[in-house]
């Protein structure tokens, strides 16, 4: 019975509803939440529905809703990411590359990096030595590891180097 009560519902309110569900689980760029709106989901074993297929109008609605109701916000997604992403030990460089994947614009993310609390070298040291031991290993061989290793994380060459130069 259930099945029948939501194929009769509009394209757009099932869409919405869709939307809600994906944005209560975390936050999401604007292009990510068109990509999984867009995306039709297939389950092998399953018949296709009759439901009527969204519309590139019905998805416009939908984001413009979200934006007007402040669910969908890209400023506020890439502040939220940095934070993130920089607490799992992540660098600059990597973060900045994921939220280009992600669909944030360049000016957009380099404002929430440049408003970002994050020391981004004092992060690399701690990093290395939760990795490496204190103190860091001076051993030119161990070294190229410690540096690589960061460097892999996305941080910058001079958080790299400094991370023994203090």
């Amino acid at each position: 019975m259930p099945a029948e009560s939501t194929s009769r519902r509009s394209p757009y309110s099932r869409l919405l509803d869709k939307a809600t569900r994906i944005l209560a689980m975390r936050d999401h760029s604007e292009q990510e939440l068109r990509r999984k709106l867009t995306a039709q989901p297939t389950f092998p074993g399953k018949p296709k529905t009759d439901e009527d297929p969204f519309t590139p109008e019905d998805i416009e609605k939908v984001i413009a809703w979200c934006y007007e109701h402040r669910w969908l916000d890209d400023e506020l997604f890439a502040t939220r990411f940095i934070a993130s992403r920089g607490r799992k030990g992540y660098g600059p460089q990597r973060i900045r590359q994921e939220l280009q994947s992600k669909g944030i614009s360049r000016e957009t993310s380099e404002a929430a990096m440049l408003n970002c609390e994050i020391d981004w070298q004092v992060m690399a040291q701690e990093i290395a030595e939760r990795k490496f031991g204190e103190p860091l290993p001076t051993e030119w061989k161990e070294r190229a590891k410690v540096q690589r290793f960061l460097l892999y994380r996305g941080f910058f060459m001079e958080d790299v180097q400094g991370v023994y130069s203090r």
